[in-house]
């Protein structure tokens, strides 16, 4: 599979990008060296290998969570620059 100048194009178009056409044509080139590479990589067999979940023994290895310091709502509210009783105030940002 190949990728055209019209396929980039048309991805710039979906994601909302803008590109000129020195970088379309080094995004072209990208896109066709990945799609080589994965071209090498279906070559393989990989018929008696089993699917890598984690890279290491351990799973979900966290840390518990701890209550450091709490906020109460009033110290929350002292330094907001605008406040109403219980809640910020904040600049619209969505019109109707």
């Amino acid at each position: 599979m190949k990728i055209d100048l019209q396929t980039v194009e048309k991805l710039a178009e979906l994601a909302k990008l803008e590109f000129n056409e020195r970088e379309k044509a080094e995004i072209l080139n990208d896109l066709n060296r990945i799609l080589e590479f994965m071209d090498k990589l279906n070559e393989l067999d990989t018929s008696g290998v089993e699917p890598l979940v984690y890279m290491n023994d351990e799973v979900n290895v966290l840390r518990a969570d701890e209550v450091i310091q709490e906020l109460t709502h009033e110290e929350a509210l002292l330094n907001a620059p605008k406040k109403d009783s219980d809640y910020f105030r904040v600049p619209k940002v969505l019109e109707k």
